[in-house]
């Protein structure tokens, strides 16, 4: 995280400058050597972020499912409702946890979350994941960063770059 943050501000702080500075061109090698280290940042980053989901998941003795998008899931109660798919309105009882253990969301205190499968504006990890489901069945979905709430976090309750961990139960399609 910590080189993410040390090249984007090497980045930016390159491209800033003001009328009286010598405006120097990046020639096409350097960008691609730019581009080379982020990539290389980014690889570093979820190699990292995937091992402390797996820790996780270990220390809890989870046997999940995992996409190949890196969301993993495990569906703790299941039902033979209705399947969900795009377009549909679904309803969740949840609550939104780190990987250390603390709540920063839930539906107790903040009421049920309804939103249009594959429309609306919400985590991508949860409309993945909620198409796995039939209403009424209830899940772990493990989400990393990019699928949650990316690099900036949440700017309240996530940090950024953190995976987040959804217990949810489907209550309602629409």
């Amino acid at each position: 995280m910590k080189i993410f943050l040390y090249l984007f501000l090497l980045i930016s702080f390159s491209s800033c400058g003001g009328e009286e500075t010598n405006k120097e061109e990046i020639s096409e090698e350097e960008i691609a050597r730019i581009r080379e280290r982020i990539l290389d940042a980014n690889k570093a980053h979820v190699q990292t972020e995937s091992k402390e989901i797996d820790n996780y998941i270990k220390r809890r003795n989870l046997s999940v499912e995992r996409t190949g998008t890196g969301l993993r899931y495990l569906i703790t109660k299941q039902n033979d409702g209705k399947q969900a798919v795009s377009g549909m309105t679904a309803t969740l009882k949840y609550s939104i946890s780190l990987l250390d253990g603390t709540v920063c969301y839930s539906s107790d205190s903040l009421g049920l979350k309804s939103f249009i499968i594959d429309h609306d504006q919400i985590e991508s990890g949860i409309h993945e994941g909620v198409k796995l489901l039939k209403e009424g069945e209830h899940a772990i979905f493990i989400l990393p960063s990019h699928l949650a709430h990316g690099l900036t976090g949440d700017h309240n309750k996530i940090p950024p770059g953190s995976p987040v961990v959804y217990n949810i139960e489907l209550t309602h399609l629409n």
